[in-house]
């Protein structure tokens, strides 16, 4: 349940040829204006049961997690984005020990171990500048939709400082930017490099140990992960298919292992 959105994912165990496999089945459902949150989560949940062909009394044990946890009101058990993430990253990725998971409106860097288990983390959980959403208002700032900032940013090789550690400053910055004539795919390429910049400096905090799997929305946009492979000065970032269910894919294994 996170700022911006609903996952929702369903894992059902099968036997087959002795060995239990997890195949997942998902909802991704972008949070209604009209819906308040715990609307939102039902319908999000209904439409994935649906599209799953399975009924609630089905369902052995709803875990949830993320910012908006606590308004899932038929969920039995709460689960930390930390506790979350880290199941799933290192579920996905054996290899993985540092997981970065940049959402919407959150940051944060974790340090797990072996069995997926959060060992440390860090987060900007009170400010956007270190998230989606800041890098969403730049976007609008250049009149480009959020695919085509990615896009534009990895077309420039330029790095121009921005200072504002705030949303609405950097958008000054911005728009001073525009008015020197600066190219729009050297401004995008700038403020994904300063929402890399400082989530970076969030992960050091904890220590970049292992591979690097990077979870949460911003995972699909490859400007971004360009700019945080340079910031953590890494030759590879691992990235999920479908990075934004990372957490719920944690948070149902958790429910799993605690219904066994």
């Amino acid at each position: 349940m996170g700022s911006r959105s609903v996952k929702v994912v369903l894992l059902e165990e099968l036997d087959m040829e002795g060995k239990p496999q997890l195949f997942v089945k998902k909802a991704h459902m972008m949070m209604p204006g009209d819906l308040d949150a715990d609307q939102a989560a039902e319908q999000a949940y209904d439409d994935a049961l649906k599209a799953a062909g399975v009924s609630r009394d089905q369902v052995k044990s709803v875990f949830a997690t993320g910012a908006g946890r606590s308004q899932v009101a038929f969920a039995t058990e709460g689960v930390t984005e930390m506790t979350a993430g880290a199941r799933g990253a290192v579920y996905m990725y054996p290899q993985a020990r540092t997981v970065v998971d940049v959402g919407a409106e959150e940051g944060r860097g974790i340090k797990t171990d072996s069995a997926g288990k959060a060992i440390d983390f860090a987060g900007n959980e009170k400010c956007a500048a270190g998230a989606g959403s800041f890098a969403e208002a730049m976007s609008r700032a250049l009149q480009l939709s959020l695919k085509e900032f990615g896009e534009a940013s990895l077309k420039s090789d330029k790095s121009i400082p921005m200072n504002a550690q705030c949303t609405v400053f950097a958008e000054s910055e911005v728009v001073s930017l525009i008015h020197s004539s600066t190219p729009k795919e050297d401004i995008a390429k700038a403020v994904l490099d300063a929402v890399a910049s400082r989530v970076c400096a969030m992960v050091r905090r904890v220590g970049i140990e292992g591979n690097v799997v990077l979870i949460g929305g911003m995972g699909h946009n490859p400007g971004f992960v360009q700019s945080l492979k340079n910031a953590m000065e890494v030759e590879e970032v691992l990235l999920p298919e479908l990075p934004e269910f990372v957490s719920a894919i944690g948070c149902a294994l958790i429910a799993a292992e605690r219904v066994h």
